[in-house]
């Protein structure tokens, strides 16, 4: 038997190697590519680009590099999750994204001002801890262009649905960034359900063999022709682009809500918020619950409630549809309880967020302690979209989470609650008296 110490340098040196080599294999899942070793400054503008943002955006593209883009339809929420599917799909085609800003839709926000994804959330954070890449649409191109480059995209929208609508999913982001699309149809076989009239996700990895030369070329078709210059082209080979992305997955419909989530996993948790929004969200919470300066803030558990829109689904009969707020503090009651008994942690302060106008439905909220959030000077002194960003904020940073089923507001706040905080979280279900009885 040899002795450590009589192990030569040469021998040390191989099974260091293969060691690393080891753990660099088995510490990557199936289709993630382990990070290049390059330093953070490749990860930004300079090294992705040619250089400042030009009037038409294929002045501004490196011929070495390749990129990838989508746009959004949606609420904020909605247009976040597209924007992490963005990423990941970059990630598996191993190309740069360019994330658009946030539209409103008109359903939350009205006619509000566009917001770069930047402003919200931490891209320099986000470059880092992908080890990739990201960049920016004014960062590629100059807001104040009045120039409309033509770019061939793939139509995703209508190659998963059975009802033919006739033209893509595309939005208003588009016309924003002065971009005249001709779109491709997209093959069939990009849906994830075939037979399922309901169901309209695509699976990302047969959009993102769309991205690579071979079957791009197998599944061209005759493109439309675009709005402005009346051109038909295919989809682009530089910059691969989808007209939405929000309807994907890996395996599962809606598998945002499962634990093995690959775009969650890779990306999505990674997604943090700037320090200014961090910072505003803490002074909020501060607030409301009464700190004093020089004191350090206190966990908090979350609420989310979101009735507004929703009313839409409860039909005629409102009666029973939402849960009473005693559903509700069951649920609270049971987050406090994990919560205590898994870290030791006894938390004393319930913060609801909700759309609720009811100014009855608020005085239930407060005679049960619960405290709320005061905007009413928020987006006046810092803009319209701000009530939902701070929300978020203070919502994802809670110890502890209680949101409501089917809103894809909640169902990201409880998962950054869970992959940030390691706290508890529970789901309120609704449509019907009793809905959340157990």
């Amino acid at each position: 038997m040899f002795s450590p110490k009589a192990r030569r340098p040469a021998t040390i040196c191989a099974l260091v190697v293969f060691s690393l080599l080891t753990l660099s294999f088995f510490h990557f899942p199936y289709g993630q590519v382990a990070p290049k070793p390059f330093p953070n400054d490749a990860f930004g503008v300079e090294s992705n680009l040619i250089g400042s943002p030009t009037p038409r955006f294929r002045d501004n593209l490196r011929s070495d590099r390749k990129y990838i883009t989508a746009w959004t339809v949606a609420g904020w929420t909605n247009n976040v999750m597209t924007y992490i599917n963005l990423v990941y799909l970059a990630l598996i085609t191993d190309r740069i994204p360019i994330i658009p800003v946030f539209r409103s839709s008109g359903i939350h926000f009205g006619d509000a001002p566009p917001v770069d994804f930047g402003l919200v959330f931490d891209v320099p954070h986000l470059r880092t801890a992908l080890g990739t890449p990201i960049l920016e649409w004014h960062e590629v191109k100059d807001r104040n262009s009045e120039i409309f480059d033509d770019l061939g995209c793939w139509n995703t929208w209508e190659a998963v649905q059975h009802r033919k609508d006739g033209h893509p999913r595309k939005g208003s982001v588009p016309d924003l960034l002065k971009l005249d699309l001709s779109y491709t149809k997209a093959p069939s076989w990009i849906k994830v359900t075939p037979k399922s009239d309901r169901d309209v996700h695509s699976s990302f990895w047969s959009l993102a063999a769309l991205a690579f030369p071979e079957a791009r070329a197998a599944n061209l078709a005759p493109p439309s022709i675009s709005l402005h210059h009346n051109v038909s082209l295919p989809p682009d080979e530089h910059l691969t682009c989808y007209d939405n992305l929000y309807y994907v997955c890996a395996n599962h419909p809606n598998e945002y809500e499962l634990d093995y989530s690959p775009a969650w996993r890779f990306v999505g948790q990674h997604v943090r918020f700037t320090p200014r929004i961090e910072e505003l969200a803490d002074s909020y919470v501060r607030k409301a619950i009464g700190v004093e300066e020089g004191h350090p803030t206190p966990p908090w558990i979350a609420i989310h409630m979101r009735h507004g829109d929703f009313r839409n689904s409860c039909g005629k009969n409102m009666t029973g549809c939402f849960p009473p707020i005693a559903a509700i503090a069951r649920r609270v009651d049971e987050v406090k309880e994990e919560i205590q008994w898994r870290k030791g942690i006894s938390v004393n302060h319930v913060i609801m967020t909700s759309d609720e106008k009811d100014a009855t439905w608020w005085e239930d909220v407060r005679a049960r302690g619960w405290l709320s959030i005061d905007h009413s000077q928020t987006a006046e002194t810092l803009g319209i979209w701000y009530p939902t960003f701070i929300d978020a904020a203070i919502q994802s940073r809670a110890l502890g989470f209680v949101g409501t089923a089917r809103s894809t507001m909640s169902l990201i706040a409880r998962r950054r609650v869970e992959s940030w905080n390691d706290g508890a979280t529970r789901t309120v279900q609704w449509g019907k008296p009793n809905s959340d009885d157990h």
